[in-house]
């Protein structure tokens, strides 16, 4: 297989292409940069090391900040033979073979780390298949994916390994890496110093795709001085595109990021995650289906608009399509996120959903039940309905919840926007029924 190394310290063969970044390999998890927070004094890998212990692990995070090198070097550490897999290319066959060959060099006195990169693209089967060889001690499992592991793997498999989260590498580690390959070419890179960020700010917290992008930059063979500016470097540069999977975690992460900025009534940031998505290649429509979402769930009768407002722009957006539509939807998210905000209507929603699903056996009252046989009129269908259009001030003050239970209160407008008029009506016609209800009484 050509993705599976049995040795900690894999090199290509003698005249193979020699890439930056497998040359900048950190050689000891002292030389990691930007995941202090498991390699420190008191980081969780820096302890397991000290005691002797090391347990199963998933590592989870975004591409290039070290998961591949971290396994590799935790194997060096402690001298556990290396094999490394990727998920997209073993199946199960070739699993089996990893199991037995593991199995055999434990009775050889050789512990074996199993590196398994892609690891929620297994299967559930394929999932559980780990777990009889790592409950007897046949492999110790280093597990990497960009996806929540929360969604993406077994529970049975969760439990008998740690999540460890590796961050997104900040500028400063980036820059950090750029001096390490400034050495390693044994020359600066012919960038002014805003080329040099903007260089930084492509790499996207990728510390890999920065050494891609050096390597581009170093085979330019500019002449000796030349320093390209920012305008210079983008023209010599395709941009890389954001990471985003629109099935994936970074999916998930930026609808909810969009989607708190307008419940916090910030249209600045609403608009940054907004056009996130669409340069990570969101489809408009569903942006539109959230967004008309949030204005239900986030703005409701506090703006009745709202929702016109993003009906109107969806509709807008099938007209006109893309990139043109894309400016009405835009529009919308900045009207959503400063129009006044209530979740009254939703919560009254759920309030009453739940006491229709403990309730819903109760028939409603026979006064507020037709009779358009004389039948139902004997069993009482329809006797002592008061019609509200007859009524004192067109409200009768009628109970209209099953007999037998207690009145529910579910909506509870709050002092804004257009609520603040719902909520006087509401107060009126509570005041109205107990008026209504007390001369009854009486």
């Amino acid at each position: 297989m050509s993705d599976l190394f049995d040795s900690p310290g894999h090199q290509p063969p003698p005249g193979a292409p020699h890439p930056l970044a497998d040359r900048l390999r950190p050689r000891a998890l002292s030389e990691v940069i930007g995941q202090d927070h498991l390699l420190g004094t008191e980081g969780p890998l820096s302890i397991m090391l000290g005691s002797h212990s090391l347990s199963s692990l998933i590592l989870w995070g975004p591409p290039g900040v070290g998961k591949t090198t971290i396994a590799r070097l935790l194997a060096t550490e402690t001298n556990l033979s290396f094999v490394q897999i990727s998920a997209i290319f073993t199946g199960v066959p070739e699993l089996k073979k990893l199991f037995e060959a593991a199995r055999l060099r434990r009775t050889n006195g050789q512990g074996t780390l199993l590196f398994v990169d892609e690891i929620h693209r297994f299967n559930k089967a394929q999932q559980d298949g780990f777990l009889p060889h790592m409950e007897d001690g046949a492999i110790v499992l280093v597990g990497a994916t960009t996806e929540n592991p929360s969604f993406e793997l077994n529970a049975a498999l969760l439990s008998r390994a740690q999540v460890l989260v590796l961050e997104r590498l900040s500028p400063a580690d980036l820059e950090r890496i750029a001096q390490r390959a400034e050495q390693e070419l044994a020359r600066p890179l012919p960038l002014d110093g805003p080329a040099r960020e903007a260089l930084i700010g492509m790499a996207d917290g990728d510390g890999r795709a920065l050494l891609n992008l050096i390597e581009q930059v170093a085979a330019w063979g500019l002449k000796a001085g030349e320093r390209l500016n920012t305008e210079a470097l983008a023209r010599r540069l395709m941009r890389r595109a954001a990471k985003y999977d629109k099935s994936g975690d970074a999916h998930y992460n930026l609808i909810s990021a969009l989607h708190k900025s307008v419940r916090g009534s910030d249209p600045d940031a609403a608009l940054y995650w907004f056009v996130r998505m669409l340069e990570g290649g969101e489809d408009p429509r569903y942006l539109a289906r959230r967004i008309t979402r949030m204005a239900v769930e986030d703005i409701g009768l506090a703006d009745p608009q709202a929702q016109a407002h993003c009906l109107h722009a969806w509709q807008v957006y099938e007209r006109l399509g893309s990139p043109e539509g894309e400016l009405a939807l835009a529009l919308a998210v900045i009207y959503l996120a400063l129009a006044p905000k209530s979740n009254a209507g939703y919560a009254a929603f759920r309030q009453a959903r739940g006491a229709a699903v403990k309730t819903g056996s109760h028939p409603p009252p026979k006064h507020i039940l037709n009779a358009p046989t004389s039948l139902m009129k004997d069993h009482g269908y329809g006797a002592g309905y008061q019609y509200d259009h007859d009524a004192e001030d067109g409200f009768s003050g009628q109970n209209y919840f099953p007999d037998g239970m207690k009145r529910g209160v579910y909506y509870h407008p709050p002092e804004r926007g257009f609520e603040r008029e719902l909520k006087r009506r509401l107060e009126y016609f509570v005041r109205l029924r107990a008026k209504r209800q007390g001369k009854t009484s009486g």
